[in-house]
């Protein structure tokens, strides 16, 4: 199987955003991408630095305008797309989660973040209520995808009980490495934590581990990134 993977910069500009996503998808399903993994929270700014009632406008149903438009680019190029929504789930009730799109552009199944960070700029308690659909992996014609989200990487129980459960391989779209005001040092010992940890996914439980995280460049400075891997 061939892995596309898009890390992008985005902008307070949403639909310019998911163009420019909708346009890196077309281009790796042209280097033969089978499954192309977004990153966290992908059609916009991470949202999460703030506490502002407002920003739960920016929610949407699952099924709904994203998992239509980007179903409707699986069907037409016959790939796998993994996304990354702020799904509202009922009045009050609100989810970060994780959507497996089909070849066909159907929903394959999809993943609520179970562990929810609540620390300075990462207020996600605030937004987000724990998934409640437990570990289970969801089948595809590309395999049976273990979907985490972000934080869980650092609970090896969750990756543990995906591979129990048969996953083929663990996907992780995430929102950041390490937190951009510390120091060098600290960046630096952040990310290779991150890095080690994992590592130790993939290690502990036999399989690929992919992780798409978001690059933190904007403005003028603003540069996307998207590769193929075997």
């Amino acid at each position: 199987m061939k892995i596309g993977i898009i890390q992008q910069a985005n902008t307070t500009d949403r639909n310019e955003n998911v163009s420019r996503l909708q346009s890196k998808i077309r281009d790796l399903a042209s280097k033969g991408a089978d499954l192309i993994v977004l990153q966290e929270l992908h059609n916009g700014l991470y949202f999460c630095q703030t506490e502002e009632t407002g920003i739960f406008d920016q929610a949407e149903t699952i099924p709904g305008p994203s998992t239509h438009s980007f179903g409707q680019l699986a069907k037409e190029l016959g790939v796998v797309i993994l996304l990354s929504l702020f799904e509202k789930r009922a009045p009050g009730l609100y989810h970060n989660t994780a959507v497996v799109i089909e070849k066909d552009g159907t929903i394959a199944g999809k993943y609520r973040k179970m562990h929810i960070p609540d620390d300075p700029a990462y207020y996600e308690k605030f937004y987000f209520a724990p998934g409640d659909m437990g570990f289970n992996p969801i089948d595809t014609s590309v395999g049976k995808l273990g979907v985490l989200v972000c934080w869980d990487q650092w609970y090896p129980e969750a990756a543990r009980m995906m591979a129990l459960a048969g996953a083929e391989v663990l996907i992780y779209p995430t929102a950041i490495g390490y937190e951009s005001s510390d120091t060098e040092d600290e960046k630096n010992r952040q990310r290779e934590a991150w890095i080690t940890v994992q590592r130790g996914h993939a290690v502990a439980n036999g399989i690929p581990v992919i992780a798409a995280r978001r690059i933190p460049i904007s403005g003028s400075g603003r540069r996307n990134d998207s590769s193929c891997r075997n």
